[in-house]
């Protein structure tokens, strides 16, 4: 097994990071995110593969899985409109598509802030208190494909929360929520194990966007597809900005009527597209059982 390591001598810590400045990318680490949405169905728990990419204050957390199906649809369609003859109508089909996170998590450590860009038809963007966990450390350790790890445990949310943190790596990140230990969160569950970000590779950025996957200890990586302009870790500017309690309203129009909703979110953005439900007479309404949250009621 061959160890796996930033090589720490590639992070410079010579400039200032002031209030949300840009930062550098310097690793991203890859997670197999696993969530038990439904309690009734323990054995069919959701599942997507995560990315953390990390700099040497600013973090972002986003969907792999996203990422690498919007670039397949791209090149699906590119290939579309090549295929078809001049003239001719095109017909676009982009084949199944899988459900993903649609929301991005961006730390910035020194500045203790975190921001959660969510999508509801346009991109909101959200602040929320970072820093707020009270991890306890333990003397367990462990490692994974060579990093050496420590052990923490902490109430967050709703749930006791187990984490395997990198004291060798000097970031306070994490997957989604999870940060402020003194190193990079490797590996995280809470303790029924409903909800668990569990570790699948760890690599330096490179300048090559998109490369064959490669074995790494005893993971396989995922392709690396880098999400990020110019490898720069900074919030995106066309979000808009606004309240968590102003983003659940609009979140509950969309439930109340999604059709409507997204008409008019787009007739905001000033694109003129009438969208109408289907009318199949054989069409059977999706209905999904999400009884078990991430975040759960705080234990008093």
């Amino acid at each position: 097994m061959k160890p796996i390591l930033i090589t720490l001598s590639a992070i410079a810590f010579a400039t200032t990071v002031f209030a949300q400045s840009p930062d550098k990318a310097l690793a991203k680490v890859s997670y197999t995110f696993s969530h038990v949405r439904d309690t009734t169905q323990r054995d069919k728990p959701y599942t997507e593969t995560m990315l953390l990419i990390i700099g040497k204050n600013a973090s972002i957390y986003t969907s792999y899985d996203k990422i690498a199906q919007s670039e397949a649809r791209k090149k699906m369609i590119e290939q579309q409109i090549k295929e078809t003859p001049e003239g001719q109508p095109m017909k676009i089909n982009l084949g199944k598509v899988k459900p993903t996170s649609s929301i991005d998590y961006f730390l910035f450590a020194k500045e203790k802030q975190l921001f959660v860009k969510e999508s509801v038809v346009n991109d909101y963007l959200t602040e929320e208190p970072a820093f707020q966990i009270a991890w306890k450390v333990t003397k367990d350790t462990t490692s994974f494909s060579g990093v050496h790890c420590q052990k923490a445990i902490a109430n967050f949310k709703g749930r006791n929360w187990i984490a395997w943190y990198a004291p060798e790596l000097p970031f306070q990140s994490g997957p989604w929520k999870l940060n402020g230990l003194p190193g990079l969160i490797i590996e995280a569950y809470d303790d029924k194990k409903e909800v668990q970000f569990l570790f699948a590779g760890i690599e330096n950025i490179k300048d090559e966007v998109i490369k064959p996957k490669q074995s790494i200890g005893d993971h396989e990586t995922v392709k690396s597809i880098n999400p990020i302009p110019d490898n720069e870790i900074k919030l995106p500017v066309n979000a808009i900005r606004t309240t968590k309690t102003e983003l659940d309203k609009l979140k509950a129009a969309r439930a109340k009527d999604p059709m409507g909703f997204a008409n008019a979110q787009m007739a905001s953005s000033g694109v003129s597209v009438s969208m109408t439900p289907s009318k199949s007479p054989n069409a059977t309404p999706i209905k999904n059982t999400f009884n078990n949250p991430i975040e759960l009621p705080e234990k008093n």
